[in-house]
């Protein structure tokens, strides 16, 4: 295997983050005094000093790159076209991070010169799981082509998953305050995952499932049965995504005839079950639900 040169002539151990962050401090005083020529010519002495520090090549660029515009003593052209092989060094470095942020650069600019094929390119050479959203990337990429209905749905999916966690983590939040006994905290993120549910087009069973769950972990028989009722009847109306603009170009599949019904009587058994639910099954108005919604099931069935 042929050794970089790079490899040969350096010597030096590669800078921390604290010592690259100082460095570009420098860097940024350098300009304010003696002008960005001069601190170019410093940053470019650097790279040299240690050709292998990817992080410090991506971190100099960066900043080069946002200071360039600054300069009136030498053409911005020549400066952005050396600027831009900095990032097509660390592009082609083993470092991950550093290469992906490298590349999500060059894809910015490639995109702004309009050569859209180069940038699909290096898109494509992005890892899906990285710390540059690809995906958002695509987006950009795609709207640039006039490719709006793919750029619409990508966005609405990352919309619809990122909407689904922030109920999970919520749920989640609720239990942490319940075992803490911050009552009042756990009903109010409950209202928040109502609140959220409806704001973001959820289906409608996902407005009752945090206060069911808060109500029956503190067994208040009252309020879990005004909240069982609408819940229990929501699994039966069906969610026409398409119908929110914030879901326009999702792609659905039709739901198998009877899901509803069979979720719900799963559900219903699962609660006549749960020694946890104990302080609502012996109550006469839990029995009467349960009659309504099973005789509702037999007729939809």
């Amino acid at each position: 295997m042929d050794t970089d040169l790079n490899t040969l002539l350096s010597f030096k151990e590669e800078l921390t983050e604290t010592e690259i962050a100082l460095f570009v401090n420098y860097l940024s005083k350098t300009i304010d005094t003696d002008g960005f020529e001069k601190a170019y010519d410093i940053a470019m002495e650097k790279i040299k000093e240690y050709p292998n520090c990817y992080l410090l090549i991506l971190n100099v660029a960066l900043f080069l790159d946002g200071s360039v515009m600054l300069n009136n003593k030498k053409s911005v052209e020549d400066y952005q076209t050396a600027i831009e092989a900095l990032y097509e060094r660390v592009s082609c470095s083993t470092d991950n991070n550093s290469r992906n942020q490298a590349q999500s650069v060059l894809i910015s600019k490639y995109m702004a010169r309009k050569d859209y094929d180069k940038a699909q390119e290096l898109l494509k050479t992005l890892p899906e799981k990285s710390p540059v959203d690809k995906k958002q990337l695509q987006v950009n990429l795609l709207m640039a082509y006039g490719k709006f209905e793919q750029a619409g749905k990508i966005e609405e999916e990352k919309l619809l998953s990122s909407a689904n966690e922030i109920q999970t983590i919520l749920m989640a939040l609720m239990e942490i305050a319940l075992k803490e006994k911050r009552m009042e905290d756990a009903e109010y993120i409950a209202d928040v995952s109502q609140k959220s549910a409806k704001l973001f087009d959820l289906w409608e069973y996902n407005f009752y499932t945090a206060h069911f769950q808060l109500y029956s972990i503190c067994k208040n028989r009252v309020k879990c049965l005004k909240v069982l009722i609408p819940m229990l009847k929501a699994l039966t109306h069906k969610w026409d995504i398409n119908s929110s603009p914030l879901y326009r170009h999702i792609k659905t599949k039709e739901i198998e005839k009877g899901f509803g019904t069979k979720m719900r009587k799963a559900i219903i058994q699962s609660m006549c079950e749960d020694d946890a639910m104990e302080f609502l099954q012996g109550s006469k108005e839990y029995q009467n639900i349960i009659k309504d919604i099973n005789k509702e099931s037999d007729d939809e069935s």
